[in-house]
């Protein structure tokens, strides 16, 4: 059950036969919806993978007693959930025998919810990770089996980790589903003192306050992209950041003042130190290296970005959204 091509890699390794003696059945996903700028109804790249594999496709608005039922016919042993978009009943969690497996993009219990990839680059973590856990129904709390880390460079943004993370699936399913089916699993229980929980992000998430540290800001920007995406604002006019780096040189100018361009970036003045804005998108415009997207926007002499509010990204209670 999925419907983001974060899950293919492991999709990819269950048939690929790397997951031991285990058959993938069917497969579960969203409806087609309409998708870019032509808003044209077209299948998601999950349904695409599995019809190009011949495997059965079920699309259900949303998942209920008929679908528990058709899952009860096809006696599958177990389910695996990544990115489905769909809240699963307790009576479809206890219908296969060895239980429901959730693939989440954090290392539990960090970053429960819907935006665990972006807040982990946002906070500055230097690592993080895909959890193996078994489904429960409170939201990401179910005990884990297995987990498979990785790195988050300096100037990665949240798109560049998403692919590390979909290739980490696939080591991690292909330790912990032969366990899962033999009987084996060793599950650990969920530090509740270490919870944290992070919620759906929107466009009002991609303000930016200049007044803050250099740190602070770079991290949002890199992860924030490509959603929501974070912009500086001229007036009316807003320009998207797609890729900033922190650097401690201060200067003696209001926050957001723009300093100048250099060969690596567009430098801001912060709050402290400032920032290198490598990569820059003009409204109806592409995302571009800093020094093209200078040559065809014109910056006002002595331009100063607007500072914004910004809003948490992270909090120690679940908030809905």
């Amino acid at each position: 059950m999925g419907s983001d091509p974060i899950a293919l890699p492991g999709l990819e390794s269950i048939v690929a036969g790397k997951c031991g003696d285990i058959e993938l059945v069917a497969v579960y996903t969203q409806p087609d919806r309409p998708r870019g700028r032509g808003k044209k109804v077209v299948p998601n790249e999950i349904k695409t993978w599995a019809l190009e594999r011949g495997l059965p496709v079920h699309q259900p608005e949303k998942v209920g007693k008929a679908e528990r039922l058709e899952i009860e016919a096809m006696q599958a042993d177990s389910i695996l959930v990544m990115a489905y978009g769909h809240i699963l009943s307790q009576k479809l969690i206890d219908t296969p025998k060895l239980g429901i497996w959730n693939l989440h993009t954090s290392l539990l219990p960090k970053y429960r919810g819907a935006s665990p990839i972006q807040c982990a680059v946002a906070s500055g973590d230097a690592e993080t990770g895909v959890s193996l856990m078994k489904l429960v129904r409170e939201m990401d709390a179910g005990p884990v089996l297995d987990v498979e880390r990785v790195r988050i460079g300096e100037e990665d943004t949240a798109l560049d980790v998403e692919a590390r993370l979909a290739a980490a699936c696939a080591p991690l399913l292909q330790r912990g589903l032969p366990r899962v089916h033999a009987g084996t699993a060793e599950l650990q229980e969920q530090d509740v003192s270490q919870v944290s929980f992070v919620r759906k992000l929107g466009k009002e998430d991609g303000e930016l306050d200049f007044r803050a540290s250099a740190g602070v800001l770079a991290r949002r920007i890199n992860g924030l992209f490509p959603w929501p995406s974070t912009r500086a604002c001229l007036g009316e006019v807003s320009i998207k950041v797609g890729l900033a780096v922190a650097e401690d040189q201060s200067f003696d100018q209001p926050a957001g003042t723009v300093i100048g361009i250099e060969p690596g970036g567009l430098r801001v003045a912060c709050g402290e130190g400032s920032l290198l804005l490598k990569k820059l998108q003009r409204p109806g415009g592409k995302m571009l290296p800093a020094a093209d997207f200078v040559r065809g926007f014109e910056l006002p002499e002595n331009a100063v970005f607007e500072s914004r509010e910004m809003t948490e990204l992270v909090s120690s209670e679940h908030v809905r959204g």
